[in-house]
């Protein structure tokens, strides 16, 4: 029998990856933009990426608002995690460089790593969780700024080590995880990806998504190396889009659905006669399906405005920068973009290998 489609049943099997029998059913139309977003918001990065002037997508949709990039790692954020942390940071040893991993995502702002950076010297170490030193060091920088967190994530804002203030929470979860229970050696024996998604889940302030965005993190860097397919987990804004791409799941949970569009991907594409070359060959993978889920529901608020949800409108406006881009991508990616038409440079193996 096939499963009503509602919020409720959505989050009762978030983390259920099976064989169905039923498969969903695509909403008419909705289901193809989201396919026909991927290819235009990816040829948009692509003639940015080639140093060609804007505009750089004739959707006036694109044009008008904000949107993430189709690849996760092509994000902004997530570049400069790479570039700068994973392989730019001057440590020597696995557990400081997942404990700058970990607290990076945690802000997710690139102004208060620099921050960090300035008032340290160098990059935090876990020596500095010992001796309060990254408190201070923060404590200065958000007296500074006024802030250390981005929006980009809905964390758990409660008391969890009992602290007014939500960095002072964090720093006790950090202390908690690399000095007291030293979770840098259990992520480096983990077995799978979902496995460093669970360790980092057993701990408090981490919910099920912001430990698998930091587990893809991780997963950049060279000290662990899974299929980033392994394993997968619907955020709330993809939840939205799957709620639109489809009036039925089937038999499928939200991660199957996820790993559905992955398998078929090529055939899409294909079928709808749209363009899309992947990440200079790299093809979708599961978190860059659940990210275009993300983006397809805030699309759908201009493109669909009739596929009511929790949020009717895109609050970010895009505004072009001219700055061109220096993309950095993990070395066993083995990609290999026109660099011709592209600042891209490949990064060192880690000392970590």
């Amino acid at each position: 029998m096939v499963r009503e489609f509602s919020y409720d049943s959505v989050e009762e099997s978030l983390a259920v990856h099976h064989v169905r029998s039923e498969e969903p059913r695509p909403r008419k139309g909705v289901y193809e933009l989201y396919w026909t977003f991927a290819s235009r918001r990816q040829q948009a990065f692509e003639r940015r990426a080639a140093g060609e002037r804007a505009p750089w997508s004739e959707d006036p949709i694109l044009r008008e608002y904000k949107f993430c990039n189709v690849f996760r790692a092509t994000d902004r954020v997530s570049q400069y995690l790479i570039r700068e942390i994973a392989y730019g940071s001057e440590t020597h040893k696995p557990a400081d460089l997942l404990f700058q991993i970990v607290a990076f995502r945690t802000f997710s702002s690139p102004r208060t790593w620099d921050g960090l950076r300035a008032i340290l010297g160098r990059h935090p170490r876990i020596e500095d969780l010992v001796d309060g030193s990254f408190l201070r060091a923060l404590d200065t920088q958000r007296a500074r700024t006024g802030g250390l967190y981005t929006g980009a994530f809905i964390l758990c804002a409660n008391k969890a080590y009992g602290y007014d203030l939500k960095h002072r929470n964090h720093v006790a979860l950090f202390h908690d995880m690399f000095v007291e229970n030293n979770l840098a050696e259990q992520i480096r024996g983990a077995n799978s990806f979902e496995r460093i998604v669970g360790l980092l889940q057993g701990y408090p302030l981490m919910g099920p998504f912001m430990s698998y965005q930091t587990a893809v993190d991780i997963n950049y860097s060279n000290v662990v190396s899974f299929d980033e397919d392994d394993y997968t987990q619907a955020g709330p804004g993809a939840l939205r889009g799957i709620k639109k791409a489809f009036e039925s799941l089937g038999d499928y949970g939200p991660t199957d659905v996820i790993h559905w569009m992955v398998e078929r991907q090529e055939e899409e594409f294909e079928r709808l006669n749209l363009r899309f070359d992947g990440l200079w060959g790299r093809r979708l993978h599961a978190i860059d399906c659940q990210g275009l889920f993300c983006e397809l529901d805030k699309y759908c608020r201009e493109a669909v405005p009739e596929l009511k949800s929790a949020r009717s409108r895109i609050k970010a406006r895009f505004r072009p920068s001219p700055e061109p881009l220096d993309l950095r991508f993990p070395p066993d990616w083995d990609l290999h973009p026109r660099k011709d038409k592209s600042r891209f440079r490949a990064l060192e193996p880690s000392l970590f290998q």
